[in-house]
């Protein structure tokens, strides 16, 4: 007798942005990486004082602008057009930098290749032929900040788990990483591997660790 595989509903990307914009504590100063983590910039809640950071040189940075309100001169570390919020400043990279450096953002949200259940992260380059291996600041943040959120699919496109008992991709940083935001669970990096402290619709724990390959356990 077969058995129909279990239906969840994964998250959609802008859900994910929500997600991680509702945990940002008021008053933060945090860092939005580049790709995925940009949307979290349009979700921020307006009742919550939150500095943006962006590595090329703003903090104060604001939501993406309306199609005509774009300024070319106006734009984040991953040259997408942004706005800046009242009080907003420009300054060089080097300024920039030493407060990644610093320790003076209270979290950096990063995209990556893989996260490891130790909190190493893997998100500048996968050896690819031909790629091209960008690590930019991400070492910086990743080392820098207080807490290092995560934010990607759980699955590669061929069905492989991000999540990881041992990145096997260049290594970014080590056991920095705070919590994970993927499309099918929020999972905390703890010192005995993930907890899951949120699942998609219709996702189990028992199907999460299936997919993971990992031992995952509630937080």
């Amino acid at each position: 007798m077969s058995h129909t595989p279990p239906k969840y509903v994964a998250w959609t990307r802008d859900q994910m942005a929500a997600r991680i914009a509702n945990d940002i504590e008021d008053g933060a100063v945090v860092n939005i990486g580049i790709g995925m983590p940009e949307l979290v910039a349009d979700h921020l809640s307006p009742n919550k004082e939150i500095l943006l950071h962006s590595e090329n040189g703003i903090l104060g940075m604001g939501p993406r602008p309306a199609a005509d309100a774009v300024d070319p001169d106006l734009i984040n570390a991953g040259k997408q057009p942004v706005t800046l919020l009242d009080g907003g400043a420009f300054f060089d990279h080097s300024l920039s930098f030493a407060m990644m450096r610093g320790g003076h953002l209270d979290i950096a949200i990063l995209g990556a290749f893989q996260v490891a259940e130790n909190g190493d992260i893997a998100n500048w380059s996968t050896g690819k032929p031909g790629a091209i291996p960008a690590v930019g600041g991400a070492m910086d943040l990743a080392v820098g900040a207080r807490q290092v959120f995560v934010m990607m699919e759980h699955l590669t496109k061929d069905g492989q788990s991000k999540l990881v008992h041992r990145c096997t991709y260049p290594l970014t940083g080590l056991g920095c990483v705070t919590r994970v935001y993927t499309d099918l669970a929020v999972l905390d990096v703890t010192a005995g591997g993930f907890a899951v402290r949120d699942l998609c619709q219709g996702m189990s724990l028992e199907t999460l660790a299936a997919l993971s390959g990992l031992t995952l356990a509630a937080a």
